[in-house]
């Protein structure tokens, strides 16, 4: 086996997924310790600006699967081409960030070479040329140790933001290897039709600030305050599972156990009582500001800074100095 390192580069029309990067800068720890290389795999079709930012970032060579059948991720030719390449390469490590595409792939990909797989996690390290990690299991209450005993490559999968991005150096190139898909498109179940995303907005898996409403703003209306003070910031709107069960904004800004994860630099949670599993979602952001009528929500329990108030007066009312101070 090898001391390598695979980090698969998440994409889609041609643009990576930040947290990948952050999988690239431990990565070079990793390899470094091993006495292995940095290597990229990068999936898609027009990847080419991909493959290049992955030398930035610290890849010391790039395998670029390019083919119209890559285009969109789908599950059976992600998989199998990742699998494909491991056996062949016989990496030491594999790594992705810990989105829904990053969880399925190398869940797959483990499975089909009968390898172990370290998910979600927040701290990795090697010990004896084995990975432990850290993550975070009952809605984040607890930090549980975890290892991989097995032989073979061992696959991981790293919490958004919960490692450091490396900064990218323009200077850095490195070898590119290309790669022919594992699967043909007859030998494919499933087809993509087309893909509708959102325009003008912030990711809230990427996002370093989110403004969250709750119960608390009582209708669709009341995401009003909260969409205004996240624009000033630059940040993203989120929601909990009530607000989204009330129909009053799109279950994609749902934060918690049944919604997105995220890790933001700032939280704020107005109207959100703080049951846990919305905490399970949002627990691990670096600062939480907490807005709510009830000086007993379990919301400032977790919080370092706490509001009680009528958040249609406290939201609006940040966003006017915000908008004083940054501009």
């Amino acid at each position: 086996m090898s001391g390598n390192v695979f980090v698969w580069i998440e994409q889609s029309g041609g643009k990576a997924n930040s947290a990948s990067w952050e999988a690239v800068g431990l990565a070079r720890r990793l390899a470094g310790e091993l006495g292995g290389q940095v290597i990229a795999l990068v999936f898609g079709q027009g990847v080419d600006s991909v493959a290049q930012a992955a030398f930035q970032y610290g890849a010391d060579e790039v395998i670029k699967a390019d083919d119209p059948s890559l285009a969109h991720y789908r599950f059976a030719p992600y998989v199998s081409l990742l699998a494909k390449l491991v056996q062949e390469r016989n990496p030491a490590v594999v790594l992705a960030a810990a989105s829904t595409s990053g969880r399925e792939v190398l869940a797959g990909a483990a499975a089909d070479v009968n390898a172990g797989l370290l998910t979600d996690v927040t701290e990795l390290s090697l010990e004896g040329g084995k990975l432990r990690a850290v993550r975070p299991i009952l809605g984040g209450k607890v930090l549980r140790e975890e290892a991989i005993v097995g032989e073979g490559p061992q696959f991981a999968t790293l919490r958004n933001r919960a490692f450091p991005a490396p900064q990218p150096d323009t200077s850095r190139s490195g070898t590119v290897t290309e790669a022919a898909p594992a699967l043909s498109e007859d030998q494919i179940a499933t087809k993509v039709e087309r893909v509708e995303e959102a325009a003008g907005t912030i990711s809230l898996t990427d996002a370093t600030i989110i403004v969250a409403g709750g119960r608390g703003v009582g209708g669709p209306d009341g995401f009003g305050p909260v969409r205004d003070l996240a624009d000033v910031l630059g940040g993203a709107v989120g929601a909990s599972r009530a607000a989204v069960d009330a129909g009053w904004i799109p279950y994609e800004h749902q934060v918690g156990q049944t919604g997105k994860v995220v890790s933001p630099d700032l939280y704020i949670a107005a109207g959100i009582s703080g049951a846990i599993q919305h905490q399970a979602g949002m627990r691990t952001a670096r600062v939480i500001v907490a807005i709510n009528k009830d000086a007993d929500a379990p919301i400032f329990r977790l919080a370092q800074y706490g509001l009680v108030g009528d958040l249609f007066q406290i939201l609006p009312a940040l966003a006017e100095e915000f908008r004083k101070r940054l501009s």
